[in-house]
């Protein structure tokens, strides 16, 4: 099933008539080099989608929780939408300016994830950029996989069912096209 995305937004570069997602991701610049980036647009206010992007009740809704003190600098995210069994990852925050931007270091396995999101707000959309650092991973798996996650969170804003947004609908699908991203 195809996401009604952005609350009725069009993601950026998504024209497509087919009913299947399509791949929005683009290789950029960022603090650290070279980024995976990826944009969303909400008709949200920007406070709404920081929430749904920091604050655990909300972020379980479409990804995960943490655990933990964020003054700390530190927190225990857990992915619950990969099941009762993911394994909790220790997440280091490295920049937390509510609600316009965030960056955090989390370790996934054997490998250090760089993320950061950025948010903007103008004429009344709310538009999200979210980045991953190339070279954590390969993007034909995580460039799906953010796809799919940001689809879940445009669903959770607009108080829909996330579960009808179907990973199989983007991976291995989406897998083509990011590989020569890499």
């Amino acid at each position: 099933m195809r996401p009604t995305h952005m609350n009725g937004l069009a993601k950026d570069g998504d024209t497509t008539m087919t009913g299947q997602p399509e791949p929005t991701g683009t290789i950029g610049e960022g603090p650290l080099g070279s980024e995976l980036q990826l944009q969303r647009r909400f008709a949200e206010p920007i406070e709404t989608v920081w929430s749904a992007m920091t604050e655990s009740a909300e972020l379980e809704k479409w990804i995960g929780r943490w655990e933990g003190d964020p003054s700390s600098g530190k927190v225990t995210f857990l992915m619950t939408a990969e099941g009762e069994d993911a394994p909790a990852e220790e997440c280091t925050i490295r920049e937390c300016n509510p609600p316009r931007s965030l960056s955090v270091e989390t370790n996934v396995g054997p490998n250090m994830w760089h993320l950061r999101c950025e948010l903007s707000h103008e004429g009344g959309v709310t538009t999200l950029l979210f980045a991953q650092r190339v070279g954590d991973e390969q993007l034909s798996s995580v460039g799906p996989g953010w796809e799919y996650y940001l689809d879940r969170l445009a669903e959770a804003l607009r108080g829909e069912d996330v579960t009808a947004v179907d990973w199989d609908d983007y991976y291995p699908r989406l897998a083509e096209y990011y590989e020569p991203l890499s």
